[in-house]
C-alpha cells in the first residue's frame, strides 16, 4: 500500500511540474547555451492603468555562486543557477513597489533598501525563503535610486540620486547600523552642452535638462568606477556615463570612450540604469533598462550585456548586435568574441502572413525590428496565427517570439498569465513539423527565446495561437535567427564623416549601401584600437550621432552585414 502511495506521489508531482511548465523541451529544442535581449522574464503587468508590463532599475547580485535579480515594481524578485533559467521568489517582507532596489552582499548576508521618503534597510542569509529582517527602520536619508557598496576593506558607501536639477551624491555608512558617518558630499552633475549622451530624446536631440540618476559603483584593481545613467528613461538614448577615482567618495573624473553602456537602435534601444556584478567564472555583466515607452513612459524591460575591463582599466559594456543570441559561457572568458554565435537575423522586413489583424496593427509590424510596434489579430482565439516567408531555404538555429499586450485589463500576477502556441516550419508552405509544442505548458513567456538542439533547414515559419493571457493575440516581432548560407558582403567601399561646425557632439555619417547588405554597425571611440561604441542601423545609408563629447576625438568604422554573416570595417578615420 505505502509502495502504491509513493508510485501515485511521484506520478502526480511529474504531472504538477508538467502543468507548471517545467518540461518544455520538445525534440527540436535544445537545453540553452544562449541568450536574447530582452530577457524573457516573467514581466509583471502594473498595478495602474494602463495594462503593461514593467521592469527597470535592475540590481544583480552574485550570492554564493546564484545569482539574484530585483526590478523596480516586479512583485517579487528572480533567482538563476546560470543566468539562463530563472525562477520568481515572491516574500511580504520587502517593500517591492518601490523603486530602484539595491542590494549588496556582505559577507554571508543580503542587504537590501529602495528609494523611499523614509527608506528601511533589511537583511536575509537566505534569500531563495523570501524571508527578509529589518536591519534599520530608520534610514535618514529620503531619496531616490539608493547604492549600496560595500568595500573590500570592510567599509561601506552609499550613493544616491534622481534629478534634473541636483546632482549626485555620496556618503559613507557604519556597516553595523546603517547609519551615515558624516554629511553627504555632492559628487558631479549633468554638462549636456558638452557631453551629448545627457541630452535629452531618443536621438539626444531636445534641449530640455536630462536625468542624472542609478548609480552604481564597481571597484576593479584599486579604483573605483561609478556609473549613472542619462538622460531618462522613456528615451532609445538610455545609457550609462561612467566617472573613475582612487577614492569611493571622490574626486571623479570623467572617463574616456562614455558612454560606458550604450545601446540606441536595434530591435528594442536603451542601456541604461544597470548594474554590474561578476559571475560564477569571473567575467564582467551589466543588466540594464531597455525602453519600450509606448503605452506609458516606464514600460521597459531588461538587457543583459557583456562588460569588460581592457589592458588599460577602461571599462566598457559590449552592445554590439546585443538583441542577437549571445552565448552565456561557462568559462572566464576575454573578448566579446568569445560570446558570439554568428547566427545572423533573418526575419528582417520578410513577407508576413496572418490569420487576421487589426487596422492600426497590420502585420508588418511583425518583422519590422522594432518593439515598439506590433502586430494583432482580431481575437484572441486558438488557431489564429502567423506565418513569415524568409524568401528563400535558411539554416535555422534560434527563434525569439515577443508577444505584445493589446487590449489587455490585466493587473499584477495571476496564475491565468501564461501563453500555449505550437511554432511550426515548412520548406514549401504545404508540409508543417514541429518546430515547438507549447499547446499544453502553463508559463508566463513574453519574450520566449527557443533555441534548437539542432539546425533546421527552412523558408516559412508559423506561430498559432493555443491561449494569450488576455487581450488579443499580438506580437512585437518574430524573430528568426540562422544563415541565409550565401555570401557575407563585400568589402566596404566608401564612407563619409563629417562633424558639426557649431555642435561637437554631433557627427554626420554617409556611406554607399552595399547592395547585399541588410545593414551596418557602426563602432566608434576615442581611440583607434579601443572602438567599444556600438550604433546599428538597418537598411539607411546614413546616420546622424548626436552623443559624442564635445571636447574629445573619435575614430570610426563601418561593419556590413547580411543574412549570412558580418564584413568587419577595415577603414578607421579619425575625426578630430
Amino acid at each position: 500500500m505505502r509502495k502504491i502511495f509513493l508510485i501515485t506521489a511521484i506520478v502526480f508531482t511529474i504531472a504538477l511540474s508538467q502543468s507548471s511548465g517545467q518540461s518544455n523541451l520538445t525534440s527540436k529544442e535544445n537545453k540553452q547555451t544562449t541568450i536574447c535581449n530582452p530577457l524573457n522574464l516573467n514581466y509583471r503587468f502594473c498595478l495602474d492603468k494602463p495594462s503593461r508590463r514593467e521592469a527597470a532599475d535592475p540590481t544583480m547580485v552574485n550570492f554564493n555562486n546564484e545569482y539574484y535579480l530585483f526590478a523596480s515594481k516586479s512583485g517579487g524578485y528572480w533567482h538563476s543557477t546560470d543566468l539562463i533559467n530563472w525562477d520568481l521568489i515572491t516574500t511580504k517582507d520587502l517593500p517591492l513597489e518601490d523603486y530602484a532596489p539595491t542590494v549588496v552582499v556582505m559577507k554571508d548576508t543580503l542587504y537590501f533598501m529602495a528609494s523611499a521618503d523614509k527608506p528601511v534597510i533589511y537583511k536575509t542569509g537566505d534569500p531563495k525563503s523570501g524571508i527578509w529582517k529589518v536591519v534599520n527602520p530608520d534610514f535618514p536619508i529620503g531619496m531616490i535610486d539608493p547604492c549600496l557598496f560595500f568595500d573590500d576593506d570592510g567599509r561601506l558607501y552609499f550613493y544616491y540620486g534622481c534629478s534634473n536639477v541636483n546632482p549626485l551624491y555620496a556618503v559613507e555608512l557604519d556597516p553595523k547600523t546603517f547609519i551615515p558617518i558624516g554629511k553627504p558630499k555632492e559628487l558631479f552633475n549633468s554638462h549636456k552642452d558638452i557631453y551629448g549622451w545627457e541630452r535629452a530624446g531618443d536621438y539626444n536631440d531636445k534641449s530640455s535638462r536630462p536625468w542624472i540618476e542609478g548609480s552604481w559603483m564597481t571597484k576593479y584593481n584599486g579604483k573605483y568606477y561609478l556609473q549613472y545613467a542619462a538622460p531618462g528613461t522613456e528615451y532609445k538614448s538610455y545609457c550609462d556615463g561612467l566617472y573613475v577615482s582612487d577614492k569611493p567618495l571622490g574626486e571623479y573624473t570623467l572617463a574616456p570612450g562614455n558612454p560606458c553602456s550604450s545601446k540606441p537602435e536595434g530591435f528594442i534601444a536603451g542601456a541604461g540604469h544597470s548594474s554590474t556584478f561578476q559571475d560564477k567564472y569571473g567575467n564582467y555583466w551589466h543588466i540594464s533598462t531597455m525602453t519600450i515607452s509606448q503605452k506609458h513612459m516606464f514600460e521597459r524591460r531588461l538587457g543583459l550585456f557583456p562588460m569588460f575591463f581592457d589592458k588599460d582599466g577602461e571599462l566598457y559594456t559590449y552592445t554590439g548586435f546585443g538583441d542577437f543570441p549571445i552565448k552565456v559561457p561557462g568559462k572566464k572568458i576575454y573578448s566579446p568574441d568569445e560570446l558570439l554565435t554568428k547566427w545572423m537575423l533573418l526575419s528582417y522586413n520578410k513577407p508576413v502572413e496572418v490569420s487576421s489583424e487589426l487596422k492600426d496593427h497590420p502585420k508588418q509590424n511583425a518583422s519590422d525590428e522594432n518593439i515598439r510596434t506590433y502586430w494583432s489579430a482580431k481575437t484572441d482565439n486558438k488557431g489564429e496565427w502567423l506565418s513569415i516567408d524568409l524568401r528563400k531555404e535558411c539554416k535555422i538555429n534560434a527563434v525569439q517570439i515577443n508577444f505584445a499586450e493589446n487590449e489587455t485589463n490585466i493587473f499584477g500576477r495571476d496564475s491565468e498569465i501564461y501563453y500555449q502556441y505550437l511554432l511550426e516550419y515548412s520548406s514549401d508552405n504545404k508540409t508543417w513539423h514541429t518546430l515547438a509544442n507549447k499547446t499544453e505548458t502553463k508559463t508566463d513567456v513574453p519574450h520566449d527565446y527557443i533555441e534548437l538542439k539542432n539546425s533546421v533547414k527552412a523558408r516559412f515559419i508559423r506561430l498559432t495561437n493555443y491561449h494569450v493571457p488576455g487581450g488579443t493575440f499580438a506580437l512585437a516581432d518574430l524573430r528568426v535567427f540562422g544563415n541565409a548560407g550565401g555570401s557575407i558582403p563585400e568589402k566596404f567601399k566608401k564612407f563619409e564623416i563629417v562633424r558639426s561646425a557649431t555642435d561637437k557632439c554631433v557627427i554626420n555619417l554617409k556611406w554607399n549601401k552595399n547592395s547585399d547588405a541588410i545593414g551596418y554597425n557602426i563602432r566608434y571611440g576615442t581611440q583607434k584600437n579601443k572602438l567599444y561604441l556600438n550604433y546599428q542601423v538597418l537598411g539607411d545609408d546614413s546616420i546622424s550621432i548626436k552623443s559624442l563629447n564635445s571636447l574629445s576625438k573619435y575614430f570610426f568604422t563601418i561593419d556590413a552585414f547580411n543574412e549570412s554573416g558580418t564584413r568587419k570595417g577595415s577603414d578607421v578615420i579619425e575625426v578630430k
